[in-house]
């Protein structure tokens, strides 16, 4: 059964890189998006591939990159590991010269391993576990989003200062993502003289919470901090609403999808989550969001930050003047790039020189910035 079960998922890898084959061509460069295309944070591959085509689009109708056309490829990892790294060993193989991707942390980081060995440039859009820089596989591995360490500071130092006198619980999904930045909200909390009354973990995928939400209820939680994704999340909210909890949940960047709303409903109201500075606001986003929206597509989350990850790679390549890794690495290093999220050098760990995360809340099926990324005295 094992040896099937592998079988399948090996399949399913191969089917996911279909889009990423095809004969050489002089005239055009190879790229990839790569993320979860499929399974249940399929909302956030479709976010990133939403980004990636249309930056593909806009640099191709503008003459492509050094003269070639882009050709874009997507990998679907699911974000599941061992599939990342396949999706990973398959782009390598094929040449490409930029994976925007991986988005989950857990995907991320073992992919990075890939393709530091086969020098091509990733440039993650949305994975945010510090280890991906801290332990960094090589010089040809970024990200444009910020990271849990930032996040989970200003997420604890929010709920220091808003329910410090109040019941506090902590959960995670044990993923890298999931528990990396529960572990930072703690570290803050902790620090700030605040001890939560439960920290637990549970196992993403599962459909009923009932008994770790009974726990939240005997522990009179007042709010509760979600280290995982906007599924379990979103589920966690709706059992703990049917046992009658009004527990404020908050949650962090994963929560950044209008799935969340579908899962949650008007049981989505007030919960509060963080996310860097809303890109769409951006000025220098406005013809790109409004394309978007011309096609029906709302740049919700990490759309943009897609998009920007593609642009840096653009704008280093140019003035490298070629598509060569080592070259376009060089300039990757040097630079300042004029994104659609703004303008940003990296530091020597390949993390992007961004404002700093903020405080959101779901209200009537949008989120909106409430409080800015300024630490509280308390934090």
């Amino acid at each position: 059964m094992m040896r099937l079960a592998g079988l399948i998922a090996a399949l399913t890898a191969n089917l996911a890189l279909a889009a990423c084959d095809g004969a050489d061509d002089p005239n055009v460069t190879k790229i990839a998006v790569a993320g979860p295309v499929t399974g249940q944070y399929a909302s956030f591959g479709t976010q990133m591939t939403n980004g990636a085509e249309q930056a593909v689009a806009d640099i191709n109708a503008a003459g492509g990159v050094l003269g070639k056309q882009l050709d874009l490829g997507v990998g679907d990892d699911a974000c599941d590991p061992k599939q990342a790294v396949a999706v990973a060993n398959h782009l390598a193989g094929q040449g490409v010269a930029l994976i925007a991707g991986h988005f989950c942390s857990g995907s991320s980081i073992p992919a990075s391993n890939v393709y530091a060995e086969s020098n091509a440039v990733m440039i993650s859009p949305a994975s945010t576990n510090p280890a991906l820089t801290d332990n960094r596989a090589g010089p040809n591995i970024y990200r444009v989003c910020g990271r849990d360490d930032k996040q989970g500071s200003i997420a604890g130092a929010y709920l220091a200062k808003h329910f410090g006198d109040k019941n506090i619980a902590i959960i995670d999904d044990k993923t890298a993502y999931g528990k990396g930045l529960a572990d930072e909200v703690k570290k803050t909390l902790n620090a700030a003289g605040v001890q939560e009354v439960l920290n637990e973990s549970y196992t993403a995928g599962e459909k009923d919470y009932s008994a770790l939400v009974s726990k939240l209820k005997q522990a009179d939680v007042d709010a509760l901090f979600v280290g995982g994704y906007h599924t379990e999340a979103g589920l966690i909210l709706r059992q703990m609403r049917d046992q009658g909890m009004d527990t404020v949940l908050m949650g962090g960047d994963a929560l950044v999808t209008q799935e969340y709303w579908s899962i949650t409903g008007p049981a989505g109201e007030g919960t509060l989550m963080t996310f860097s500075p809303d890109p769409r606001k951006n000025p220098a986003a406005a013809d790109v969001v409004a394309r978007l929206k011309e096609k029906g597509i709302e740049p919700e989350g990490y759309v943009l930050y897609t998009y920007a990850a593609i642009q840096a790679w653009k704008e280093a390549a140019e003035k490298a003047g070629t598509t060569d890794t080592a070259a376009v690495v060089k300039e990757l290093n040097a630079g300042e790039f004029d994104t659609v999220i703004g303008k940003f050098r990296f530091d020597d760990k390949g993390d992007p020189s961004l404002p700093p995360y903020a405080v959101y809340r779901w209200a009537d099926g949008n989120y909106e910035q409430i409080e800015d990324g300024a630490p509280s005295p308390a934090g």
